[in-house]
This record gives structure tokens, C-alpha cells and sequence, in this order.
């Protein structure tokens, strides 16, 4: 028998969703930074099990952050949340064991339950909550859903996560698999390398830069098979954003790449050489036609 069907992951930013994704896939998919709408598109991670003589597919959908939309790019963003909802066979909620629970995880809560999906509550970073401090947010955690189970867990660290997956498989309909197996996400090679450059952005840059950045992959060409040559071009919606990114004499560009090159070398199982352009492309979050081209 096989058990197979799609899990959505919300919570607030920097819970540890996309840590989460990674670790379970057992390879970096999804973009990790601290700063909030760093995920733009819903990213889907692959993880096949078997348990008790049953064989799981689980599809881990780390989703955009729930926000108020703003402009074109946000309200694409948001609309992505409520279809991938409808789409899919169970809700895990994240929160964080540092943070505890706010306002925002219970209007998150209370997204899912419109959503009428089974739901499960990840308590995540378990492992920093100081002393007693994990008890009272496991408590405010099962309060945020009705009848959902509650796991504390560590992304960073794998701990309770077998638990975890194993309920989140229990969730899943019978039916055949979407996915081969060995194959960790459905993300089309240009855009992981596009995003793993924008996390080398938004790791150096503050304010309202890493919001307005994009990075495109142009090109992929292997002149031989240790080798791939990547020119990859930046967006950013004003010249003095152009300014920050480049850098004096070129400084800031140079670490972009320089700090990108390894993530890209992973994927690519070669050497890389990276070509970075920054370009200004004005309001290009507003105009929908370029943001259909980029899949959002």
C-alpha cells in the first residue's frame, strides 16, 4: 500500500520552514535567511519513507509568508498561499520555541482552520528554549488548533522530526506516487540557482534592498564536464540599489558571487564560473507579465 499527498508549511517568518524542508529532503532546496518574505514561491520538497510495512510519499509545500498584500508580487504571493491550501491534504503549523506564541501564529491558525485541512503544530528550535521555557509554549501551542497533535522538534538538529513525519504520514490518502523516487523537489534548475544566488543578496544587503532584488539565470553552458559557466542577472528597481550591489569598485558584486559559487557548485557537481550583472529594472514586483514569465 501507498500513502501519498501534500503537506503545506505556514507559520511566521524565521520559524525555521524552509530549515525544515531542507532537512527533511536531506538536501539544500529552499533558501534560508532570517529576513521575512525571503520565499517567494511555493517550494515543494520531496521525502519518501516506509513505515510498518507502508510505503509514504510526503510533499512538504514550504508556502510564501501570510501577509497583506502590497503589490503585484505580494498579492501573487498571497494568492499562491490560498491555492496551495486548497490543494493540499494536511497543514503543519510551525512556531518558533524562542519566540513563543503570538498574534501572528493564531492568525495563521485561524487561516488553516478556514482551510478545513487536518493540521499538526511543530514547535521548532526546541533545543534553545532555556530551562522550563519549552513547557508553557507546548501548552499555548495546542491551544492554536483544535484537536491537533503538538511536536517539539529541532530543524537545525533532526530531533523529533522522525515522530513528526510519521504522524504527518498517518494524514496521507491512499493513492500512488507523484514524484520518483530520489527526486527532492519539482523547482526547475535556473530558478534553484537563481535563488541561491538571491540568498547570497539578501545575507549582505538591508532595508528594502533584498525585497526588491530578483535574480534571473540567463544561462547554463558546460565547456567540459568539471565546468559550467552561469551568467546570472540581478534586478533591482533603482539606481542607488544598483549602487549597493555593486559595491565600490566592485566589491560588493564580487562577494555576492564569491559567497554564491559553493552553493552552486553543490548543485551543479562541477566547478563554476559565475558571471553576475546587475541591471535596474523599475517596479518590476507591479508588472504582471514579467512576473508570469518568472512563475510566480
Amino acid at each position: 500500500m501507498t500513502r501519498a499527498g501534500f503537506v503545506v508549511l505556514a507559520g511566521r517568518p524565521n520559524v525555521g520552514k524552509s530549515t525544515l524542508v531542507n532537512a527533511v529532503v536531506g538536501e539544500k532546496i529552499a533558501i534560508v535567511s532570517e529576513k521575512p518574505q525571503t520565499t517567494r514561491r511555493a517550494i515543494r520538497g520531496v521525502h519518501h519513507r516506509r513505515l510498518d510495512g507502508v510505503d509514504y510519499e510526503l510533499v512538504l509545500v514550504d508556502l510564501p509568508g501570510v501577509q497583506r498584500p502590497r503589490d503585484a508580487l505580494t498579492e501573487r504571493m498571497a494568492r499562491r498561499v490560498t491555492e496551495e491550501l486548497e490543494g493540499s491534504d494536511a497543514a503543519l503549523l510551525m512556531v518558533s520555541a524562542e519566540q513563543g506564541v503570538g498574534p501572528g501564529d493564531r492568525f495563521i491558525a485561524r487561516t488553516l482552520a478556514d482551510a478545513r485541512l487536518p493540521v499538526a503544530v511543530a514547535v521548532n528550535k526546541s533545543d534553545r528554549a532555556r530551562g522550563g521555557a519549552l513547557a508553557p509554549v507546548l501548552s499555548e501551542a495546542a491551544e492554536l488548533v483544535a484537536d491537533a497533535e503538538v511536536f517539539p522538534i529541532s530543524a537545525r538538529t533532526g530531533a523529533g522530526l522522525a515522530e513528526l513525519l510519521a504522524h504527518l504520514g498517518s494524514l496521507m490518502p491512499e493513492g500512488p506516487f507523484s514524484y520518483p523516487d530520489g527526486e527532492p523537489s519539482d523547482q526547475p534548475l535556473p530558478v534553484l540557482l537563481g535563488e541561491l544566488v538571491r540568498e547570497a543578496v539578501i545575507r549582505r544587503t538591508f532595508q528594502e534592498v533584498p525585497h526588491a532584488v530578483e535574480v534571473v539565470i540567463e544561462e547554463v553552458e558546460r565547456p567540459r564536464e568539471d565546468l559550467a559557466r552561469v551568467r546570472a542577472l540581478v534586478w533591482v528597481e533603482s539606481e542607488s540599489q544598483k549602487g549597493i550591489l555593486v559595491g565600490a569598485h566592485g566589491r560588493m558584486v564580487k562577494a555576492i558571487g564569491t559567497a554564491a559559487r559553493p552553493e552552486l557548485e553543490r548543485v551543479l557537481g562541477s566547478r563554476v564560473h559565475l558571471d553576475l550583472s546587475v541591471r535596474v529594472r523599475r517596479d518590476w514586483r507591479t508588472d504582471d507579465g514579467l512576473l508570469d514569465r518568472l512563475g510566480m
